[in-house]
């Protein structure tokens, strides 16, 4: 039963880790038979060792220029915004003090219900 919350909580990066997966492992295959022909074209025995660092580098290159900056883009934005940074508030202390000058403008217990709510969803 957790297991299956877990999967439900955690879909988009259960799939994205799969899409990576496929994507990673793909890459490291199809560099393969390019470096087999790439050597039997040039004459050259296969060197696992040689195969490891062109294909660690290649794939390091790709990570540095594309995904980096759009997982900061994207993720630390996220979590940024998640963690409660001072930009993702900065209009909710606002909007959140309107919202209680209109209730107790509006509302006979106005007051009475701001404490109530208050109470059950404390203020950062």
């Amino acid at each position: 039963m957790a297991t299956l919350s877990l999967g439900r909580k955690y879909g988009f990066l259960w799939i994205t880790l799969l899409f990576f997966l496929f994507s990673a492992i793909g890459h490291w295959i199809f560099a393969w038979f390019t470096y087999l022909r790439e050597q039997a074209s040039e004459g050259q025995a296969v060197e696992v060792t040689e195969y490891l660092l062109e294909v660690s580098r290649d794939t390091l290159e790709n990570w540095q220029s594309e995904f980096l900056q759009l997982i900061w883009q994207v993720a630390g934005l996220a979590c940024l915004l998640y963690l409660g940074s001072p930009q993702s508030k900065e209009g909710d202390d606002r909007k959140e003090e309107k919202l209680d000058a209109l209730l107790s403008e509006l509302h006979p217990d106005g007051e009475k219900v701001i404490k109530e709510l208050d109470r059950k969803y404390p203020r950062a």
